[in-house]
């Protein structure tokens, strides 16, 4: 799973600017493999569709999956002949490897792609890429299980797609509804933080990049489409199932073992209506609060069923103990990720050791209310040892809470605090590379990309192209016909 990318968080969403400039807002790619009877019918009607219904500017990108067939000529025929038609050949095979590449390079604020065959009414469009031009949405995707959309396909195709989503419902916690329409758009600033940790190259390329925007957070709309399947599909179903599941597993476990910086998705602080300033609360405060409410609550209901079952086997002081110990653990990493947002296994083992520390503090207090319960009363009954314990335990969750906040995650409540500030001023934090998310203008203090290789083999000439894909990928691309 790729990690190695320097980007900081992203900027705040935005809405793309009104003014004309020399990119195109859309850019929609269209891979193909062997395709020379489809290609042209179908990129005719998809420029004419845009061109009489779509209000802002737009290129369409074919991009050659190794064709073996005339596909290479008829995109070079396209490309020659209509302005607003680029082709691009890459000599390998790959639907995630074609995509990449060609977002990678594109200076588009907005990347779309969809199937040759058009199978989704076009009509579905503007509705996507609505979302991302506006800055509500990160990610949209057509979604051919929704209960307002309208689909024609065989009973055998309908049980896999259904099957398939599922498993990503069950394995991967997947709240999309549709991984694998081929109907989907990405603003570009989020392309190029979410593309180096995307590693599949095939079809498993969409389901690996949706899991990974939700789960960093991002912002996923979903459009109800109307699809009419091809009948002349060339996918070959069972062993894009076996590729798919084994992208399934690999994904699911870079996630368990927190692989995957995440975090280098995130919004900055302030975009999210939930993290709005509270008069007299300090910003980061009312959302760690209440995020530590909840996991103290599970804790606490955890603590005293430790305690109630290691007590019937052991002393007070002894099951207190243990139960208290087990429960830390549990708490200290719920914390860890929940509460205070930190994600990866940075730093992991000190944050456990500081909460043990916590956790012994929090000990003496329990502890010591049960000697002093003892000493008062000789032998108190069960139901008294809990009511003391919850109210010694109430004591020790604010001390815990305060503990945490101020000397086991001090960086992240001093980033929130920061990261608010930059978003008040307009600015996000200098410890990365960052653009706006919708012209070609470097923040200030922010390091300039490397040029992309374009087309021609020269280095592009607008600011706003940046290769995110491998070294293979940007040898191997070329345009058929460079303009």
């Amino acid at each position: 799973m790729r990690t190695d990318t320097s980007w900081g968080t992203l900027p705040a969403r935005e809405h793309l600017p009104v003014e004309v400039t020399d990119a195109p807002v859309l850019d929609v790619t269209i891979p193909v493999y062997n395709e020379e009877q489809d290609l042209e019918p179908c990129v005719r009607r998809l420029h004419d569709h845009l061109a009489r219904t779509f209000p802002y500017s737009f290129r369409i990108t074919i991009a050659d999956n190794a064709s073996t067939d005339r596909t290479p000529d008829v995109a070079a025929r396209l490309d020659s002949s209509i302005p607003e038609v680029r082709s691009y050949r890459l000599e390998e095979k790959g639907r995630g490897r074609a995509l990449r590449t060609v977002w990678s390079h594109s200076d588009s604020p907005v990347l779309a792609y969809m199937d040759v065959d058009l199978s989704t009414d076009l009509n579905a469009l503007l509705p996507l890429v609505a979302p991302l031009i506006s800055g509500h949405s990160d990610l949209a995707i057509g979604s051919r299980l929704s209960r307002s959309s309208r689909v024609v396909r065989g009973t055998k195709r309908e049980f896999i797609s259904r099957a398939y989503n599922l498993i990503l419902k069950s394995s991967l916690s997947a709240r999309f509804s549709d991984a694998q329409c081929g109907f989907k758009a990405i603003r570009r600033d989020v392309a190029q933080r979410l593309l180096p940790m995307v590693e599949d190259t095939g079809w498993f390329f969409d389901t690996e990049m949706l899991v990974l925007a939700e789960r960093a957070g991002l912002r996923i709309h979903e459009v109800p489409v109307d699809w009419v399947d091809d009948p002349n599909s060339t996918v070959h179903i069972v062993k894009t199932a076996t590729e798919d599941l084994k992208g399934v597993w690999r994904v699911g476990r870079a996630l368990a073992v927190g692989a995957l910086p995440l975090d280098r998705l995130s919004r900055p602080f302030g975009d999210d209506p939930r993290d709005r300033r509270i008069g007299g609360v300090p910003r980061g405060l009312a959302r760690q609060l209440v995020g530590f409410c909840v996991v103290g609550a599970l804790s606490t209901l955890f603590y005293l069923l430790l305690y109630s079952g290691f007590r019937s086997m052991a002393g007070p002081q002894l099951a207190n103990a243990f139960a208290l110990l087990i429960s830390a653990v549990a708490n200290t990493a719920a914390n860890r990720r929940l509460t205070f947002g930190v994600r990866g296994r940075d730093r992991a083992v000190r944050h456990q050791a500081q909460g043990l520390v916590v956790f012994a503090i929090g000990l003496a207090l329990t502890s010591g209310s049960l000697a002093a319960l003892d000493a008062a009363s000789g032998a108190p009954s069960h139901s008294t040892e809990l009511a003391v314990l919850i109210t010694a335990n109430l004591a020790a969750t604010v001390l815990r809470f305060l503990l945490l906040r101020a000397w086991v995650f001090p960086e992240q409540r001093m980033e929130s605090a920061h990261g608010a500030d930059c978003t008040e001023n307009g600015g996000t934090e200098n410890s990365g590379t960052d653009r706006t998310a919708n012209t070609g203008h470097l923040r200030p203090g922010y390091r300039t990309p490397p040029p992309a290789v374009h087309s021609n083999g020269n280095a592009h000439s607008n600011s706003n192209a940046h290769s995110n894909g491998s070294d293979d990928d940007n040898a191997a691309l070329y345009s058929r016909n460079a303009r």
